[in-house]
């Protein structure tokens, strides 16, 4: 009698073979999932855009007619800088709302996960530490482009605000077209987006992930207290302050220098952030040694909260 086991059918059944996922895309889901959590992040600029639309339509419906009489009395150069002076104002309040909602984020996105112990099911999946902490890195640069769109969309409908209530109360709303070039604007901001919050800022993303990954309490002091006590102790013991004065030139940004270094750029309101940026020469920028040296530092950061996290448990 034949007594074997096997069958034809179970003879036949391939071997399980495990599936590989690319890093890529362990990456992008990585990305989604804390776009996902962290639904606030973008929620914050676009509350500060609705913010700016509310007062920017209360102020031309108030007095439509006696703004655009008093810009239109001033000279050529300052009539523009008048014009522009509330879409900068839009400008600086939404992209300073992203970046300090992403220095907030970077500071409490490891130490977080720790807190509420969320570190243990997210280690249990097969994604690398390096690819969180990349992830995570990827926000605050992810929350700055989608404010710029933010602002872009912000700008527009401002402009269009502008001219039904200036059409509306009897006067012309074509010196508004006119002295107003948003695709400039956008293309400027654009300009300081990329290599000013993107590519400058990076070592202080970095800086604030390694801190959020190590420390186990107070995040916040402990990212500031040590450049703090830096500069103490130089003063005190070299009576020098070249550590302040490169936390300076880091967190100011290069438009500062150059714009200082640039003769004949107008500092009049409403005009100078736009003349700021206009000053810098990209090739010169990308030619700065400080540039690079901050990526390389900023990569360096991001590896050593690779390894705190991979060695940190729950808080």
């Amino acid at each position: 009698m034949n007594t074997q086991s096997s069958t034809p059918e179970s003879s036949a059944i391939p071997p399980i073979v495990p599936v590989v996922i690319s890093p890529v895309r362990l990456l992008y889901w990585s990305i989604r999932r804390e776009l996902w959590e962290n639904r606030s992040i973008y929620i914050a600029p676009l509350a500060a855009a609705s913010f700016l639309l509310v007062g920017f339509l209360i102020g031309i419906i108030a007095l439509p007619g006696h703004r655009m009489a008093t810009v239109l009395s001033l000279p050529p150069a300052k009539q523009q800088a008048a014009i522009a002076l509330p879409y900068e104002i839009a400008e600086g309040l939404i992209m300073a709302t992203a970046f300090f909602v992403g220095l907030y984020y970077c500071l409490d996105a490891l130490h977080g996960e720790r807190r509420d112990r969320s570190i243990l099911f997210w280690k249990s999946l097969p994604v690398s530490d390096l690819t969180t902490v990349l992830s995570k890195a990827s926000v605050p640069f992810l929350l700055i482009l989608l404010s710029f769109a933010i602002t872009v969309a912000t700008q527009f409908i401002m402009l269009l605000l502008s001219s039904a209530v200036t059409l509306g109360s009897g006067l012309s709303a074509a010196v508004v077209w006119r002295q107003l070039s948003l695709s400039r604007l956008w293309l400027m901001l654009l300009y300081h987006v990329v290599t000013v919050h993107v590519l400058w800022y990076a070592p202080l993303y970095g800086w604030l992930l390694l801190v959020s990954a190590w420390a186990r309490r107070a995040a916040f002091l402990w990212a500031v207290l040590p450049l703090l006590a830096i500069g103490f102790v130089e003063k005190i013991a070299f009576n020098t302050t070249h550590f302040a004065h490169w936390l300076a030139y880091r967190f100011s940004g290069p438009e500062a220098f150059n714009f200082s270094a640039s003769p004949g750029v107008s500092a009049e309101a409403g005009g100078m952030s736009m003349n700021m940026i206009t000053s810098l020469n990209p090739g010169k920028f990308f030619s700065t040694p400080g540039l690079w040296i901050g990526l390389a530092v900023a990569a360096a950061f991001l590896y050593a909260a690779a390894r705190l996290r991979r060695y940190r448990g729950p808080i």
